[in-house]
């Protein structure tokens, strides 16, 4: 196999700059193998685990431990507030700028995180989106409150049947977003995909996390049994009241909050946050199964014998 690079691979092949993106499933090891390459490659590390992003969700999250995050210096780990509409877009203007600061001083970087949606826009650009005024935001949130997902649903199929087609019709945010800029800007948001987008000076390198999925299950079952232990549910006790945040409709919390208003029992809830855990890992995978020419290792090889590969 051989490294997949940005779409702008043959403008900028000379480039010494290079973004190592370290991807994979929840509970594979990413953050493990992040420290140990950047660490040797004596740089620092960018996260793009949106779920990572808010400072309010840190148990339910797994964010690097204090000591990991003093062993490497890390950014877009807790810099936001959940009540903060923070996007892809956002996410990828900032991180964009920052490695252009950070490539000042270093060859490489390390990315690393399972959001592949926020990866690829680092790594490949994005289609550019209308900017979207707090009131059409607020107008879309309310329909959705009072209308549910099947309301969403709907109103896309209406507003651009083509998108309907290709989106997670189930994905409550994916289909939020599409209906913010069909109503911002009144045309589909179908019409805006695939425009040519802004090159890169810099040459994208991944690698790809992988073991057996009994194993990946058991480790993700042990790491929710761990997170109880730490206090997830102490942690959705403090944020019960923005339970309808875009930010907390993700796993570990969603299915808390309806235990702490007393409408589910522990046990059950324990059982649910597991099982979309496992589904959540199943979807990422299947999301970095398109990159055929990243390099793929097991998650038990040595970060050495990674380093060795990388710099041979």
């Amino acid at each position: 196999m051989q490294f997949i690079a940005t779409n702008v691979e043959k403008k900028s092949i000379m480039s010494t700059k290079n973004l190592i993106y370290i991807a994979g499933p929840t509970g594979v090891g990413k953050t493990k193998l992040s420290l140990e390459l950047a660490k040797r490659f004596d740089t620092e590390i960018i996260s793009c685990d949106s779920r990572q992003f808010y400072k309010e969700m840190e148990i339910g999250t797994a964010v690097p431990t204090a000591e990991e995050l003093k062993e490497v210096k890390h950014h877009f780990i807790q810099h936001k507030s959940i009540q903060e509409v923070y996007t892809v877009s956002n996410f990828e203007k900032e991180a964009v700028k920052k490695l252009d600061k950070l490539f000042k001083k270093k060859d490489t970087v390390i990315m690393v995180g399972g959001s592949g949606m926020y990866a690829d826009a680092v790594m490949f650009g994005m289609d550019e989106f209308p900017e979207i005024p707090e009131e059409t935001r607020n107008q879309i949130n309310v329909f959705y409150q009072t209308h549910g997902l099947k309301g969403l649903q709907e109103l896309l199929r209406e507003k651009d049947p083509k998108y309907y087609t290709r989106v997670d019709i189930n994905n409550p945010v994916r289909l939020i977003r599409a209906l913010e800029v069909c109503v911002a800007s009144d045309q589909p948001f179908s019409s805006f995909l695939g425009k040519p987008r802004a090159p890169r000076n810099f040459v994208s390198k991944m690698l790809i996390l992988h073991c057996p999925r009994t194993i990946l299950y058991d480790k993700i079952n042990s790491r929710v049994d761990q997170m109880m232990k730490a206090g997830l549910e102490k942690e959705a006790r403090k944020l019960v009241e923005f339970k309808d945040l875009s930010a907390l409709k993700t796993v570990g919390y969603k299915e808390l909050f309806p235990f702490i208003e007393e409408k589910e029992d522990l046990e059950h809830v324990i059982s649910e946050i597991k099982k979309n855990s496992r589904h959540y890992a199943k979807r990422q995978i299947t999301w970095f199964k398109k990159y055929d020419n990243a390099l793929c290792f097991p998650a038990n090889t040595p970060a050495d014998e990674i380093f060795d590969l990388l710099e041979g």
